[in-house]
């Protein structure tokens, strides 16, 4: 069968080459052609652009490269009618990917499955009828959404979380290193993926960090973030290492870790490093704001959102200062109040998330599915 692939970040790129490779496996006639970035070419198949060419966010970047936003997605939406594959796979990427569906079932090429779901029960709701009208099926990789979904009337699939696989590969290869390879021991840093994040978050990290004089501090560097950058948000007379390329083995050597909000909590979490979640906005006030018109979850971080409770704690807006950074952080360092309550509270969270296999799962079912809607049912 043919599949057309859309990964319009980095993570989509890790995750839908393990996608591709089990597909690959389970299909031997599959044929890729997609948008990605090296780890999905990595699989074989014909790259039609490069997710960098098109990965704009915030309102400023995308009005920016609106122009090349919309040729990117004229080009998609004609590549895909010219190529008619037997499936559209989307990758998360909503703003982009949602447009694409949108097309596809209009001109009736093929199915569209949604592999990742959109967050759309964290904010913008109102994508729940785009999906229900445009995506024909929806692999799942968050526990709690299939409840969500199923109370919207759309039934989807759980099919486990890739980032289990993600790690458990890099255990296997040996990439993930083990502790007390460093002089001292460590505090991972994680201030996220983007510039704005960083700029508001790194800082104030760092200088609650740089307090437990026996930790040597190591920031994981985003993929698409130059070094430079990190070095303006380093305070001066604070020494902290920046690693690009490393965060698994980063947290697999650490003691605990500040970590920015993001797919990153629940890595940390099932790497069974100790967290505090630091996710300060500018201007405070707006996250209130947020909160009340837009957010429709309790908690900020997957790990709480996937356990239904407060397991880490998650420092916002007015509440990320350093002072609290400091204290909460000393309670999950060894000897800390909280150390050994969250390191059990993390095994309950992964008994939830599921073991290895979302790749194969999602691969199977997707291949189940495809066979049904040829054959009319």
């Amino acid at each position: 069968m043919k599949y057309y692939l859309i990964a319009g970040e980095a993570s989509g790129d890790l995750h839908g080459s393990n996608l591709m490779k089990e597909l690959k496996a389970q299909d031997t006639n599959a044929e890729f052609r997609f948008i990605g970035g090296e780890q999905i070419q990595a699989i074989g198949g014909t790259l039609v652009t490069h997710y960098k060419a098109m990965a704009y966010m915030g309102i400023v970047p995308v009005i920016l490269h609106l122009g090349t936003i919309l040729k990117n997605m004229a080009m998609c939406k004609q590549d895909i009618a010219d190529w008619k594959p037997d499936v559209v796979i989307l990758i998360d990427y909503p703003g982009f990917n949602l447009k694409i569906a949108e097309y596809v079932h209009k001109q009736k090429i093929c199915p569209v499955f949604y592999y990742i779901s959109p967050k759309i029960w964290a904010w913008k709701e109102y994508r729940i009828k785009n999906i229900r009208r445009d995506v024909d099926e929806l692999f799942s990789i968050l526990p709690f959404e299939v409840k969500w979904f199923a109370d919207r009337q759309f039934p989807i699939h759980y099919v486990g979380n890739p980032c289990v696989d993600a790690i458990e590969k890099d255990k296997q290869n040996g990439v993930i290193g083990q502790n007390g390879q460093n002089e001292k021991p460590t505090i991972a840093i994680l201030a996220g993926s983007r510039r704005q994040e960083i700029k508001d978050n790194l800082k104030k990290m760092l200088t609650a960090a740089s307090r437990f004089k026996d930790y040597k501090l190591v920031i994981a560097g985003a993929p698409n973030i130059e070094l430079d950058y990190y070095k303006r948000y380093i305070p001066q007379g604070i020494n902290a290492e920046v690693k690009f390329g490393q965060t698994y083995t980063i947290l697999r050597e650490a003691t605990a870790a500040l970590v920015t909000s993001g797919t990153a909590t629940l890595e940390t979490a099932i790497l069974r490093v100790p967290q505090v979640v630091c996710y300060y906005i500018t201007p405070p006030k707006l996250f209130s704001l947020a909160r009340k018109l837009v957010l429709h979850v309790p908690f900020i971080s997957l790990v709480n959102l996937v356990a239904g409770r407060e397991i880490v704690t998650e420092l916002v807006a007015d509440g990320m200062t350093v002072e609290n950074v400091e204290r909460h952080l000393a309670e999950i360092l060894p000897g800390g109040k909280r150390r050994e309550q969250m390191l059990g509270d993390y095994e309950e969270m992964n008994q939830i998330l599921g073991g290895p296999g979302a790749s194969e799962r999602a691969a199977k079912e997707m291949i189940n599915a495809l066979k049904k809607y040829k054959d009319g049912i």
